[in-house]
């Protein structure tokens, strides 16, 4: 039977922080933020009826005030949930912004290979599969393994959002994916179980092979004690010791899917985080710069 989202839709999320600080640490050159949304705005662009929550308009043009300030020069735009499988909103600023951004689509067995195509010479290198039932998204294995034949092919990786359930569940499953693997959010570890906790030590281990890539993003959303997220360190230093080289970073701008005031995070303060998280300047480097600049296909 077909979900009821209407109820859901009506849940208005609050936007990002219109005051963004510059770092205290600036990020290095072409340092690289591989998790943007962009929403709408929704009259250009409009959201799929089957939408768990309404995002306030989150268009290009904000995204790129705020980058003035915080001084990352390379984006990942990521088709957001609320667009479904419909990429105009990312391919646009693609084509807008040129060759410092890359995309990650949102795709199923109804995106021709024509229009994935089309969306890899606007600079999409990626898709992304929300795994999550309560974000409107679910499991197809199957779906999944034809998208994935399919772009092989274009020399994509495929992204995961994944719930720690869900990440143990299916693990002989991502294994067997013959091409990179990136695991959303840290896999959505809850950080008040510890670094013991079984999911996120499958996540290490499964970090040790070099299929496997993983974003350090979100973490205020999975941080119990709240700014300056101490509680993220841990876990970080954990993936930093099995795959310095295969760590990404993002700030989830404009951090949508939150309805309660107080929990925007500053998108300056994120990317001070990074370095607490890796305060080793060759390490910082490789997470914010030389890692995504391999895997999205910039120049060294």
């Amino acid at each position: 039977m077909e979900k009821d989202y209407s109820a859901l839709q009506k849940r208005i999320c609050f936007p990002p922080d219109p005051n963004p600080k510059r770092p205290k640490r600036p990020p290095p050159p072409m340092a690289c933020d591989t998790h943007v949304h962009l929403f709408g705005p929704p009259h250009l662009y409009p959201f799929q009826p089957r939408r768990v929550y309404t995002p306030p308009a989150a268009p290009l043009q904000h995204y790129l005030a705020v980058i003035a300030i915080t001084g990352i020069e390379r984006t990942v735009l990521v088709t957001p949930n609320a667009h479904g499988t419909d990429n105009s909103v990312i391919y646009d600023a693609l084509v807008e912004v040129g060759d410092r951004f890359r995309g990650i689509a949102k795709i199923d067995d109804d995106t021709s290979d024509e229009e994935l195509e089309r969306l890899h010479g606007a600079g999409f290198r990626g898709a992304r599969f929300n795994c999550i039932d309560a974000l409107g998204g679910g499991v197809d294995l199957a779906m999944f393994e034809r998208a994935i034949e399919r772009i092989a092919g274009l020399g994509w990786c495929v992204e995961f959002h994944v719930m720690p359930d869900g990440l143990v569940a299916h693990a002989d499953w991502f294994r067997s994916i013959p091409i990179p693997v990136i695991i959303d959010h840290l896999g959505r570890c809850d950080f008040t179980h510890g670094v013991d906790y079984p999911p996120f030590r499958l996540l290490v281990d499964l970090m040790q092979d070099g299929r496997f890539w993983c974003k350090l993003c979100s973490i205020n959303r999975l941080s119990a004690t709240g700014q300056p997220w101490d509680d993220a360190i841990p876990f970080c230093e954990a993936l930093i010791e099995v795959a310095t080289d295969r760590l990404l970073w993002g700030t989830d701008w404009p951090h949508g899917n939150t309805f309660e005031p107080g929990l925007i995070p500053n998108d300056g303060d994120l990317v001070d985080l990074l370095a607490r998280i890796a305060p080793d300047e060759t390490v910082r480097r490789r997470i914010f710069v030389d890692n995504p600049a391999r895997l999205f296909g910039w120049a060294a």
